[in-house]
């Protein structure tokens, strides 16, 4: 009984040991044993909120990494959802390794969709993005879709009028309402004079 327990924790010593120094499956078919490479979230912070009937798609790029332009798409995902195609800046012209010349994104870019709801809001909102990049050292990462919950956008402040008015309108009001207690029903009030 102790020597297949001790086999069996040998066992999975070693398999701990070989996944501890696999490679993450973005770095598959990769020669290099360099992982200084980030992780696609990392490399590719990706962000979404709404704005009227507009969502707005956001990805902060990391330095020395960059997003293809064409690679990037945007889909309906919530059910009775009807989105445009995506409306994006004009990216930078790069002669790429991977696709020849390409127009690409660094830093951050911004993507805005139109979107038409057929559900009444009964559904959250989803949409399903996916997008490609590179890191400069030579990394091409494979296509990452995600599916997106946006962020609702704060609503339009509500302005408090000044102090003042409130206090005016609360003072009218007592006024209005005395004078109503004082002169009930047309009878006049006979006040004490000096």
């Amino acid at each position: 009984m102790r020597i297949s327990t001790l086999a069996c924790l040998t066992t999975c010593i070693a398999l701990m040991s070989t996944f501890a120094s696999a490679k993450p499956w973005w770095m598959h078919g990769i020669e290099s044993k360099d992982t200084g490479f980030l992780p696609p979230d990392a490399a590719f912070r990706v962000s979404a909120r709404t704005e009227g009937n507009v969502v707005r798609v956001r990805w902060v790029i990391a330095d020395k990494y960059y997003l293809y332009r064409q690679k990037i798409d945007i889909k309906a995902e919530s059910p009775d959802l009807n989105v445009a195609a995506p409306v994006l800046p004009k990216g930078t012209l790069k002669n790429d390794a991977y696709f020849g010349t390409q127009e690409i994104y660094q830093q951050q870019v911004e993507a805005t969709v139109a979107y038409t709801r057929y559900d009444g809001g009964a559904h959250p909102l989803q949409i399903k993005v996916t997008y490609q990049g590179c890191a400069e050292a030579g990394l091409c990462y494979p296509p990452i879709t995600k599916v997106l919950f946006p962020e609702q956008a704060a609503p339009p402040a509500v302005t408090t009028p000044h102090p003042w008015v409130g206090g005016a309108i609360l003072a009218g009001g007592l006024a209005f309402l005395l004078a109503g207690l004082l002169l009930r029903k047309g009878r006049k009030l006979d006040l004490p004079t000096a």
